[in-house]
C-alpha cells in the first residue's frame, strides 16, 4: 500500500498545469521561517513503527533494491525514470538541497531487521504554511490498519513538528485504496489536476485538503 502515492511535486521532471496546493494563503515571514528553520532541524518522522531516519548517499542501492518491486514503485509518478540506481542518488541529492532550503525531505522507514520497510517524500510550501506528504511502504507493512496509523501518525508530525497549516494530498483516479485513506482520515476532496512529465505522458489526479483546524476537530486533538 502506499501512504499517499503518486504525489505531485516540485521536481525538474515533472510541469505543473494546475498548481497545488488548491487552498493558498500567504504567512508572515516570521511563519515561513519557523517552518524551513523545522524542516532543517528534522531528522526523523513518527511512524507506526517508529525507525525512521533522514535518507542518505549510502542509502541509494538498498533504496533502490526496494524500490525495484514494481508492486512498489509502478504507480509513483514521482520517482525518476528510468529507476537506477544513479537515478536514486540524484533523488537523494535533490532531496537534501530541499531539505537545507526548508521546503522538503526524504525518509526511509526501516524493520525490525534493520532493512528497508518503506519511504516517505515530503514537500513544503513555506509561504502557504502548507505540505503534501507521499510515498510507500513494503508488502510486509500493509494490512492490520498499519498504512492508517501511519498516514495519521505523519501528517499530525506535519502539523505539530513542522508547524504546518494545511496538507494538500493527490492521487491518480483509479486510486480507490489512497482515496478511502484519505476521506477516512478527514481530508475534503477538492477536485482534478493534470501533471505533465516532459516527455508529454500525462496522468489525472484527484485533490484533498485539510487544515490543521479541520484535522484537529475530526480526530479530537
Amino acid at each position: 500500500m502506499e501512504i499517499a502515492i503518486c504525489s505531485w511535486r516540485q521536481y525538474p521532471y515533472i510541469v505543473a498545469m494546475t498548481s497545488i496546493p488548491i487552498t493558498r494563503q500567504e504567512y508572515p515571514q516570521q511563519k515561513q521561517k519557523q517552518i524551513r528553520t523545522a524542516v532543517r532541524s528534522a531528522e526523523a518522522i513518527i511512524t507506526e513503527a517508529d525507525k525512521s531516519r533522514l535518507a542518505t548517499l549510502d542509502d541509494a542501492e538498498a533504496f533502490h533494491t526496494f524500490l525495484s518491486d514494481p508492486d512498489i514503485s509502478a504507480p509513483i509518478y514521482t520517482l525518476p525514470r528510468p529507476l537506477t540506481v544513479d537515478a536514486i542518488r540524484d533523488f537523494i541529492v535533490d532531496h537534501l538541497a530541499q531539505r537545507e532550503r526548508g521546503e522538503g525531505l526524504l525518509f526511509l522507514n526501516f524493520d525490525e531487521t534493520g532493512g528497508i520497510g518503506g519511504y516517505i517524500d515530503i514537500v513544503i510550501w513555506p509561504e502557504w504554511a502548507a505540505g503534501e506528504l507521499g510515498g510507500a511502504v513494503g508488502k510486509q507493512r500493509q494490512g492490520q490498519r498499519r498504512g492508517i496509523e501511519g498516514a495519521r501518525l505523519g501528517f499530525d508530525w506535519l502539523f505539530d513538528v513542522l508547524g504546518l497549516e494545511l496538507i494538500c494530498e493527490t492521487a491518480a483516479l483509479n486510486n480507490i485504496r489512497t482515496a478511502k485513506l484519505l476521506d477516512h482520515l478527514g481530508f475534503n476532496r477538492k477536485g482534478e489536476i493534470t501533471s505533465q512529465r516532459p516527455d508529454g505522458t500525462t496522468r489525472a489526479s484527484l485533490v484533498w485538503e485539510v487544515t490543521r483546524l479541520e484535522w484537529d476537530v475530526y480526530h479530537g486533538r
